[in-house]
């Protein structure tokens, strides 16, 4: 793995496993502990979020260019990690549409940069060893998490759980920073460079 690929995993992990710590027990929140909160508002919830980041993602893919990449892997992230933020100080259940919404839409600013760069610079004859890297590293991450989510909010509250997946979010935000505009200029150079040699040898 490249040092490009290395970041979009380390970040991944923290900001899905971050999320992984609210997975179990965010239905009993919703349902216990906010008016208006029913089993009916939780799949609400996640149809929102799904929704929004399901069209977005398909309008930022399709609009946006190579060297938006960066900044919209940023930028989308940075909005994501606001979210615990926001279940943290939910009181009904309109705060948490409001918190589904935001992550719809961090989610789809930053899922198109996210995947485009890390294809971008997989290696030819290691793709799907470094893609299966990705997909265990993130699964184990989040499975670890859904277990200690459960234990800590048994013990200590919501709260504490709702401010360790912001930081664990913020986290995975400063790790994209290390990745540079130079850093993914340069490989789009060669990308480019590669597409006209191959162009011209079928000439």
């Amino acid at each position: 793995m490249n040092r490009t690929l290395k970041l979009l995993v380390f970040s991944d992990i923290f900001v899905l496993t971050g999320f992984g710590l609210i997975s179990p027990i965010m239905a009993v929140f919703i349902k216990e502990n906010l008016i208006g909160g029913t089993i009916a508002a939780i799949g609400i919830a996640a149809a929102i979020t799904t929704l929004i980041r399901c069209i977005l993602q398909l309008v930022f893919a399709y609009i946006a260019k190579p060297n938006h990449r960066y900044a919209m892997a940023i930028t989308g992230t940075f909005i994501i990690m606001t979210v615990p933020f926001i279940y943290l100080f939910s009181t009904n259940v309109t705060h948490i549409y409001l918190a589904a919404l935001v992550n719809g839409i961090g989610a789809g600013l930053a899922n198109p940069a996210w995947f485009s760069l890390f294809a971008a610079n997989l290696k030819k004859n290691a793709r799907g060893w470094e893609w299966s890297i990705y997909s265990s590293s993130v699964g184990i991450g989040t499975a670890i998490a859904a277990f200690v989510g459960a234990q800590l909010a048994t013990r200590f509250g919501f709260q504490p759980v709702f401010i360790a997946v912001g930081v664990l979010s913020f986290v995975g935000c400063l790790i994209l920073l290390g990745l540079t505009k130079k850093e993914i200029a340069d490989h789009e150079i060669k990308t480019v460079s590669a597409k006209q040699k191959l162009h011209s040898s079928h000439h």
